[in-house]
């Protein structure tokens, strides 16, 4: 009796048992047949999406020149020290040596601070009081087989040595990053402008260009702003194959090579830019000194061939040195800048709004001639001030309303010739309106 309940219960066992491993089977059966046959499309394109990576190959930005040929903006090359994680020796000892020489040439320490999440969050390559161990820290959790930024925009005679070390320095390398330079600088800042990184409110428009953002650059004033799709080019591509570790085994199609920038030929004339500048300012400093006082701080010169409308000098001042901004834009002066109440950033020749002055003159004298209200020779008195009633109905009584000379004293017989010479206002108020017998009303 007892060995038959024993039996029968032995028997239970087993069928339970059977049956939680065909549960299980069918589960994982179920599972497989879902991750392989059901959506087996979707994972073998995340898997294709995962292996194959687009590699941007930077293009060359045009070169700005003057109509006579002169170079305004062009490329130069910058060398950055790099370390690939995955090319250094295995060997600890060989890795530290390594380590040590080059902090000698490069004058980065081997070790400095400790790495935290918060200063890996914040890591930024070549803007770092990190020394060299930490840096390949970084770089190895991240993407062993990319290189890393060490140190920016060495010397090439540094960048020479180091490129003479690499068989005794595997994983370093020199590379080359194409920069903006301005050799005629703040003379034609205020024409040629600056460039920045891409900025975030732009990043998608930029991206589907090609552009890589946080690599590539922009336009941010001047003509690098306004001909950016001209000067800009087309960047290349490299279709690879990765492996996990984010290592390029092989390009899966032909590499699409990079188109340059295209160069530009502007109007200006620098000779002419560099006088009009020296003149507008020393006839500011020139005016200060004579009052004593500083009354006058920003100014615009626009030399333009009235035949064909080219501009040959186009002067805001006061202004800035966009040589500053070739690698990247200082916080610190980008700061100086807008907080100059001179505004040197906003150009003034072509976007403030300032009251006509005297240019107004020579349109006002040009009528007067043309219309026969005065002769070119005819002589008016032009005391320090006159009096005009302004009217505004022919009933009107009126309102008496002084007009003043810029000079006190006045200039005394003034011609058409002497008016334009001396800017003589009260010359000007009067043929313009008419002036009681003296001259008619137009």
């Amino acid at each position: 009796m007892n060995n038959k309940k024993i039996n029968s219960l032995e028997k239970w066992r087993f069928k339970s048992l059977y049956v939680l491993m065909a549960i299980i089977f069918a589960f994982y059966g179920f599972r497989l047949f879902s991750l392989q046959i059901l959506d087996g499309a979707d994972y073998t394109e995340q898997a294709e999406e995962n292996r194959i990576t687009n590699i941007s190959i930077a293009t060359e930005r045009g070169i700005i020149y003057d109509r006579n040929g002169i170079v305004l903006a062009k490329n130069a090359a910058a060398y950055n020290v790099t370390i690939t994680p995955a090319d250094l020796p295995l060997d600890e000892g060989a890795m530290q040596q390594i380590y040590r020489e080059l902090s000698e040439v490069i004058d980065i320490p081997v070790s400095n601070g400790e790495l935290t999440d918060e200063t890996v969050k914040t890591f930024s390559p070549c803007n770092t009081n990190l020394g060299i161990a930490e840096i390949v820290v970084i770089a190895d959790t991240n993407a062993p087989y990319t290189p890393m930024q060490v140190k920016c925009d060495i010397d090439a005679e540094t960048a020479m040595l180091i490129e003479s070390k690499a068989d005794e320095w595997p994983g370093v390398e020199i590379e080359i990053e194409p920069i903006r330079e301005y050799p005629t600088g703040e003379l034609t800042s205020e024409v040629i402008g600056f460039l920045g990184p891409i900025p975030e409110s732009l990043e998608d428009y930029y991206t589907d260009l090609g552009f890589v953002p946080g690599r590539d650059k922009v336009g941010y004033a001047g003509v690098e702003a306004t001909m950016q799709e001209e000067l800009g080019g087309t960047n290349g591509v490299r279709v690879v194959e990765e492996d996990v570790a984010g290592k390029v085994i092989r390009d899966l199609e032909p590499p699409v090579d990079p188109e340059p920038g295209l160069n530009i030929k502007l109007t200006i004339d620098t000779r002419l830019q560099e006088a009009a500048k020296a003149a507008l300012v020393g006839n500011i400093d020139w005016w200060n000194r004579w009052f004593n006082e500083v009354r006058f701080t920003n100014g615009v010169v626009i030399a333009m061939n009235p035949k064909t409308g080219e501009i040959l000098a186009l002067v805001s001042y006061p202004t800035y040195e966009n040589n500053r901004m070739a690698r990247f834009i200082p916080a610190y002066y980008y700061e100086q800048l807008s907080a100059d109440p001179n505004r040197p950033l906003f150009n003034h020749a072509i976007s403030a709004e300032h009251p006509p002055g005297s240019v107004y003159k020579i349109v006002t004298a040009i009528g007067a001639i043309n219309e026969g209200v005065v002769s070119p020779y005819q002589s008016l008195i032009t005391p320090y001030s006159i009096t005009i009633t302004e009217k505004y109905a022919e009933n009107d009584v009126g309102t008496p309303r002084e007009f003043v000379d810029w000079k006190e004293g006045g200039h005394g017989q003034a011609n058409f010739f002497k008016g334009l010479a001396q800017s003589v206002d009260v010359y000007f108020y009067k043929i313009s309106g008419g002036y009681l017998d003296e001259v008619k009303e137009g």
